[in-house]
């Protein structure tokens, strides 16, 4: 569980910073291919964050949860589109998907709450 999933996300920027640094050519490949996926097309770039946020619950990673619930949160996602989203990655990641989809919709609601006291 995070204190502040924003201040997790900004806590992160130091050594993603450096990453860009030393691996410049690969970082800038990585970048083209997240705004190439989030690009709307036929799916429309808040439901490609869903599907991501999906994603990020069933590979149980934290680092991800974040900036997916983040990146929802930002197009517009309901919390009911949320959960129905993590319904479909606890069906494909069993027990342990059950556990980080309760840290997703904590960083959502997190977000959302802060967001709307800005």
């Amino acid at each position: 569980m995070q204190e502040s999933w924003n201040e997790y996300l900004k806590s992160l920027s130091p050594a993603l910073r450096e990453l860009r640094g030393g691996s410049s050519d690969v970082m800038k490949g990585f970048s083209a291919i997240a705004q190439a996926a989030l690009k709307p097309q036929v799916l429309d770039t808040k439901t490609k964050e869903l599907i991501a946020l999906a994603i990020s619950v069933a590979v149980r990673c934290d680092d991800c949860i974040g900036f997916h619930a983040k990146g929802a949160m930002e197009q517009g996602a309901s919390r009911e589109e949320i959960f129905e989203t993590l319904g479909t990655a606890i069906y494909l990641g069993a027990g342990p998907s059950v556990m980080y989809a309760a840290h997703a919709i904590e960083a959502f609601d997190q977000m959302n709450t802060e967001k709307a006291a800005a």
